[in-house]
């Protein structure tokens, strides 16, 4: 598994649109996406000026079923 990169959860949002994602609701400060057909919801804490961490990271590219292999070149395309 690649190394994932230290991203932001605004720029996670984006790279989850890319992917098919889209914004349902925002709870505060998080973001609930939902991609049709999927069975699962990301929730994206999308905090000002904080960075996720890599485990959050993880487990949000893992419940999203995509590998960090894509994730990474859709995040490059960015």
């Amino acid at each position: 598994m690649p190394s994932l990169p230290v991203i932001t959860g605004k720029k996670a949002v984006k790279v989850f649109n890319k992917l098919g994602f889209s914004v349902v609701r925002i709870q505060g400060s998080h973001h609930i996406m939902k991609k049709k057909g999927h069975r699962c919801l990301l929730t994206v804490p999308v905090h000002s000026g904080k960075t996720l961490k890599p485990g959050t990271l993880r487990g949000l590219i893992r419940a999203a079923e995509v590998s960090p292999e894509h994730f990474l070149q859709v995040l490059n395309q960015i």
